[in-house]
């Protein structure tokens, strides 16, 4: 069963060259929507086989559903740049097993990594997602912000990416920072309101949940760590939402 590639990319000359020879192991082809990097990306991405397809970004669902009419197969393995399958997830698809039951999306585990440490705690872990899919019966949610596949028989396998999304924890703190400020746009755009206690009460909810039921406690000062930056996504979202509800409030 032959296999479409889609990667969305911005500025991933880092990792567009590897997520691509990946991607061949198991695609015949790999499409690269990328939203006008400034870098080499595209440049690299062409040279290793890619088509190639510019798009200023459109959020993180729609800019995915944007590639899909030019893949040419109906089975898509959509990876982020930074993504890679694990030995396993590879000979999951290699091996056809995914045209058992009927399945038109299959959730995959992830394994998330700081550096090249693995954070299997503090929720990080398992962390699944739907990178493979039918595009006939599913495709990307029309969400701009942390998109889910909107499917009709889902399966999670125990079956693995590979994530190395950041190099240090500026990194993550940065990330998070501004994922809070497009979920807080895109909640005020979907008519969620809060009060003034919601960002603290969320904020205290991640950390007790992350240290505490997600194991960072038994991961000394990471599992706090990893447990505060989370506690400081969820306090950041409702917090700029709230700022917003006051800004437009005022007009």
């Amino acid at each position: 069963m032959a296999i479409s590639g889609l990667v969305i990319t911005y500025n991933e000359e880092k990792n567009i060259e590897k997520c691509i020879k990946a991607l061949f192991k198991v695609c015949d082809e790999v499409i690269v929507v990328d939203s006008l990097s400034a870098d080499n990306t595209v440049e690299i991405a062409k040279k290793q086989g890619a088509k190639v397809i510019s798009q200023a970004f459109l959020g993180d669902g729609p800019q995915r559903s944007h590639g899909l009419p030019y893949c040419k197969n109906d089975w898509i393995l959509n990876l982020d740049a930074d993504e890679f399958l694990d030995t396993d997830a590879e000979k999951f698809i290699l091996d056809g097993k995914f045209l058992d039951g009927g399945y038109d999306a299959f959730s995959f585990r992830v394994r998330n990594y700081l550096g090249d440490e693995l954070i299997d705690f503090s929720g990080w872990y398992p962390d699944h997602k739907v990178r493979f899919f039918n595009k006939k019966t599913a495709a990307p949610s029309a969400s701009k912000v942390h998109q889910k596949i909107i499917t009709t028989h889902e399966k999670k396998v125990n079956v693995h990416i590979l994530h190395y999304g950041w190099d240090s924890l500026e990194q993550i703190v940065a990330k998070k920072n501004q994922y809070s400020t497009w979920h807080a746009n895109q909640l005020y755009n979907q008519g969620k309101r809060v009060s003034a206690m919601k960002p603290i009460l969320n904020g205290t909810v991640a950390f007790v949940r992350c240290y505490f039921f997600k194991r960072g406690v038994f991961n000394g000062i990471d599992g706090v760590t990893i447990a505060l930056i989370q506690a400081f996504f969820s306090y950041m979202k409702y917090a700029k939402l709230l700022k917003l509800q006051r800004i437009k409030s005022k007009r």
